[in-house]
């Protein structure tokens, strides 16, 4: 106290906070603030981008790359982000499923006598590690299109961005609404209820895998298999109702944004959406994150009346301009996105941005080319190279690069699809 100064009035004395210039050296604590947690964030864009103007020159690579037209709004994030060319996944095959295969790299054909296959994507495969000590394993956003031309946005098949291990779809969110209060709102059902409604969900399932083990028995060996993958889907609710339960006297965080009022669409509804994402990762409700993104809404609200593939069929006049604008307008909310991350704290100084590992990008390049695909990687969070654009290899596994993200991230997977392994060439 000796050291501590004041200062008076003649009515009041008011304390001055420990000045070092008095002689006060701040006291630094021994005990290590925690290290925060590895995050991932896939933003999905469906029909890709303009090949033209959205891709630096391929023999332009490195820090010094010239900044594209589509780009240009992420210019003040040059060193933050990195462009990879000449990734793509072999069995594409699919020109209207920008978002399908996308995070899986499968081959639709790969079961035989099947039309359609997929198999786990790789948020999940992160998820099933990562998700562990978290409220919700992963967290799957969806545009909340109403308008569609066709073929769900130049995005494809699927629920959201999330297939899990048997390659079915993994349900996602268009409501941000909904969204807001899975995350923040407290459950008013007392206690005790909910314990008997899980109580009761385990019952059923006890009582269906008793009947289905009996009927196993009387199968071929085709519906073994088919039962086999019921058993797995079993498992996983099985895995969820004691994670659930794990949580039940566990009240959810308070919301770090203000609740949304409304459900927005086109680039209000982006930006809200991507303030959810931010404030799940923010509270760690949840470290792994998907978003498809809305097309044909994005482009009403920024004034395009063009139809969302009859854009990404563009030529030279009306049709690439409104792609040429919807590029810039997407880079434009990237930004803002990796401001607000920047800006959100970690216990120990660090920004939100420097322990996420985010992509932007698609199954497409452009218009309905299925090499090359739109890849765009940012943030600290799984040790990438930032701030260049790298062109790897010709026909590089688009996979590889997922593989690449997963170990960054700590998630030592041996493969990923048709990945070979990691990608030195975009390793910090």
């Amino acid at each position: 106290m000796q050291r501590r100064h004041f200062l008076r009035a003649s009515t009041a004395t008011i304390a001055l906070p420990f000045l070092e210039s008095a002689g006060f050296r701040r006291f630094v604590s021994a005990a290590p603030v925690a290290t925060p947690p590895k995050r991932m964030m896939f933003l999905g864009i469906g029909f890709g981008v303009t090949q033209e103007t959205w891709f630096p020159d391929i023999a332009d690579t490195g820090p010094g790359y010239q900044m594209t037209e589509g780009l240009q709004p992420l210019e003040r994030h040059r060193e933050r982000f990195s462009i990879v060319q000449n990734a793509s996944h072999k069995a594409s095959a699919s020109p209207h499923a920008g978002s399908t295969f996308w995070l899986t790299g499968a081959d639709r054909f790969g079961s035989p006598g099947s039309s359609f296959h997929n198999t786990i994507s790789v948020d999940q495969v992160a998820a099933a590690e990562m998700g562990r000590e978290t409220r919700f394993s992963s967290l799957q956003l969806n545009g909340s299109d109403k308008h569609l031309a066709s073929a769900n946005g130049g995005h494809g098949q699927g629920l959201s961005l999330a297939w899990d291990a048997n390659g079915k779809p993994v349900a996602g969110t268009d409501d941000p609404v909904a969204v807001f209060h899975r995350l923040f709102s407290p459950d008013t059902m007392p206690l005790e209820k909910r314990k008997a409604m899980l109580a009761r969900e385990h019952s059923v399932l006890d009582a269906i895998l008793s009947d289905a083990n009996s009927l196993q028995k009387r199968l071929t060996q085709t519906d073994v298999d088919k039962l086999d993958e019921y058993f797995t889907g079993i498992r996983d609710i099985e895995v969820r109702l004691g994670k659930e339960e794990s949580w039940l006297e566990r009240p959810k965080p308070q919301a770090p944004i203000a609740e949304p009022q409304n459900r927005p669409e086109g680039i209000d509804e982006i930006r809200l959406m991507y303030d959810l994402m931010i404030a799940a990762l923010q509270t760690d409700s949840t470290r792994i994150c998907t978003y498809r993104q809305p097309i044909a809404s994005l482009l009403s609200s920024i004034g395009e009346t063009i139809l969302p593939h009859d854009m990404s069929h563009y030529a030279p006049g009306p049709r690439m301009a409104a792609s040429q604008h919807r590029d810039r307008v997407q880079s434009q909310l990237l930004g803002e996105l990796f401001d607000k991350m920047l800006a959100t704290k970690e216990a120990d100084g660090s920004s939100l941005f420097d322990h996420t590992s985010l992509v932007f990008g698609s199954n497409l390049r452009s218009i309905h080319y299925l090499n090359n695909c739109t890849t765009l990687l940012a943030g600290g969070g799984a040790g990438v190279k930032l701030g260049e654009h790298i062109a790897l290899p010709e026909d590089t596994a688009l996979c590889d690069v997922w593989l690449t993200l997963l170990h960054g991230v700590g998630v030592k997977a041996e493969r990923h699809g048709d990945s070979t392994g990691v990608l030195k060439q975009i390793q910090a």
